[in-house]
């Protein structure tokens, strides 16, 4: 029997089991989350053998799947501390990993080291850090926070001060990105809306944050890709341009020439027609990648193109996924995302309150935004640019960022309280969260309006 909301939205009527007080919070394991996290994890395993074939060195062939795992075993180990805490906790401490992000990503400015043409990592001992990567699940969690404690009562929207604090955290994230490069900053924005509307902001404000960001985000983009102001470049920059035939050697225009380059190469007319040439070799290689490997694939290890593909193992490993085990694996692929994200949302039209529904749908948009936008690179939808396709590239930093984001999910599931629990698990719930942070989850009120 499917539950019911009173109009008072504080007591579902429901068939569950009777009202009685509970001594320890019921916990659950979520299977699906776990399952998809195995499978991901399984497929980065197998593909990064093959496509990590440019990084084999006299220490041996094993050891970019080792170092990989590495890190893929401390992610696990973030997850399951984290899925064993009370999400009230993660909760507390969202304010202060925003801050750290942040701090971060300044840090970056100021002491980072060059990556792709950009100034992307700083070194903490001795480990080269991302920024970005732990900015994207930072702007995610912010929201909630922010969303969280700014919901009108009794009605679905948030306040005129939610719409003022999200509006600036959003601008601030994407500022803080923007420098570094353009595809982090879409990510950031579509996961900052995407939170809006399911933190219940109602249609007007929503309308009104959509126009804002749009007037803001084409000024930036108008004066950046038209700044002729000359940088100097690093040897490695200097190299990356000649490489990719994005401006003259020793001088350029900045990041904004970059993007214009990029945007007329992907639209220009007749390129399925070209012949193959080095000014276009990655996204190239990446088609033919792709044709190679057909509906069933060429087999494990039988790539051809993981050799001569750029950042094979990273910014194009959907390519060799395809390549090696064919388009029905890669559909499959795009399925487990998918369901990560239809799972997230089941699950937050079950809970009570609003704190773990947006907590675990911005952990959601985090992991499944950036595998769309890698696979919509990889299949030539979206321009070229660097984007890892989470728990599978490369990239010990984007493995860290993707487990903490299950490890929040995976924490809300075990200890949110559902509509169809009992009404003593709800007041309970209700009493140990912070009181400017109880209110109804606005999917639920949706349902009442209706």
């Amino acid at each position: 029997m499917e539950p019911t909301l009173s109009f008072d939205e504080t007591t579902p009527v429901t068939a569950a089991a009777p009202d009685k007080a509970t001594d320890k919070p019921r916990v659950r394991t979520d299977h699906h989350l776990w399952g998809t996290y195995i499978l991901l994890v399984l497929v980065a395993i197998v593909e990064l053998f093959s496509a990590s074939i440019q990084e084999v060195t006299d220490g041996g062939i094993f050891n970019p799947v080792l170092r990989h795992g590495g890190f893929i075993v401390t992610g696990l180990l973030f997850m399951l501390i984290l899925q064993h805490i009370h999400y009230r906790y993660i909760y507390k401490f969202i304010p202060l990993f925003v801050i750290v992000c942040i701090g971060m990503m300044v840090a970056v400015r100021v002491v980072g080291s060059e990556v792709n043409g950009a100034m992307r990592a700083i070194r903490i001992a001795g480990i080269p850090i991302l920024p970005a990567e732990f900015m994207k699940l930072g702007a995610a969690l912010g929201m909630a926070w922010i969303l969280t404690k700014n919901q009108e009562k009794g009605r679905r929207d948030v306040t005129t001060r939610g719409l003022v604090m999200s509006l600036g955290f959003m601008g601030l994230c994407a500022g803080l990105l923007f420098s570094q490069g353009l595809s982090n900053t879409i990510v950031v924005v579509a996961i900052c809306y995407s939170m809006m509307l399911v933190g219940g902001m109602g249609w007007k404000k929503f309308l009104i944050a959509l126009s804002l960001g749009a007037v803001v985000g084409a000024g930036a983009l108008y004066f950046k890709t038209r700044d002729k102001e000359n940088v100097e470049l690093t040897p490695q920059q200097e190299r990356v341009l000649a490489l990719n035939k994005e401006g003259e050697v020793g001088k350029a225009d900045g990041r904004g020439n970059v993007w214009n380059n990029r945007m007329s190469n992907h639209f220009r007319p007749h390129k399925e027609l070209e012949d193959f040439s080095t000014e276009h070799q990655q996204e190239q290689l990446s088609y033919i990648a792709q044709a190679h490997g057909g509906l069933f694939g060429v087999g494990i290890g039988r790539s051809r193109e993981n050799a001569r593909l750029p950042l094979a193992f990273s910014d194009y490993i959907f390519a060799i996924i395809i390549e090696e085990l064919g388009l029905f694996v890669g559909l499959g692929i795009l399925i487990c995302y998918m369901w990560i994200l239809g799972r997230s949302a089941k699950l937050t039209m079950r809970f009570k309150q609003t704190m773990p529904g947006v907590l675990v749908m911005g952990c959601a948009f985090v992991i499944v935004f950036q595998a769309l936008y890698h696979m919509a690179i990889v299949s030539g939808v979206f321009p070229v640019s660097g984007q890892p396709l989470p728990l599978i590239s490369k990239g010990g930093i984007s493995v860290w960022a993707t487990s903490l984001a299950f490890g929040v999910m995976l924490s809300v599931a075990r200890h949110a309280v559902r509509i169809t629990d009992t009404k003593a698990e709800q007041r309970q719930e209700q009493e140990i969260l912070p009181e400017d942070s109880v209110s109804v989850n606005p999917a639920l009120t949706a349902v009442v309006e209706e």
